[in-house]
């Protein structure tokens, strides 16, 4: 019966090699750089199972094994912000900017009509006093 025990740890020692390979696929997927699964997908089982070179739905949450890399890869889904939140909160980044920068636009065009209301004002009372009846576009040549 010494097979039984050598049997053992070599089934052992595949379970824990394979269970390092997903944890890795797990690692890469956080950081965002996988090797097989898209970049910014979402963080799910059958996505680390992917990164990790096996089959889709090879981690089983009936596994004793994978009870530890399934809590880690529900943490780590919990964590990762998914691409269409992200898209969003730029979207609304963008909006709220271009908000700004239109307030911004209408303050300064308001102050140019301003402006330009003063000067015709300006000029037309600078007409008054000196008696002319025309307002010179251009200034006069020397």
């Amino acid at each position: 019966m010494q097979i039984f025990p050598m049997a053992l740890r070599v089934l052992n020692s595949m379970i824990s090699e394979s269970l390092i390979e997903y944890f890795e696929a797990l690692e890469r997927l956080k950081k965002g750089r996988p090797f097989v699964v898209e970049k910014g997908a979402k963080i799910t089982n059958d996505a680390v199972s992917l990164e990790a070179g096996r089959k889709k739905g090879s981690i089983k949450k009936s596994r004793d094994i994978f009870r530890d890399l399934i809590a880690a890869i529900d943490a780590a889904a919990s964590e990762q912000i998914s691409p269409q939140r992200e898209q969003i909160d730029l979207l609304s980044k963008i909006k709220k900017n271009s908000e700004t920068l239109r307030e911004q636009l209408d303050a300064a065009l308001a102050r140019e009509i301003s402006l330009l209301a003063e000067l015709y004002e300006t000029k037309k009372r600078l007409a008054q006093l000196n008696g002319e009846n025309v307002l010179p576009i251009r200034k006069p040549k020397a």
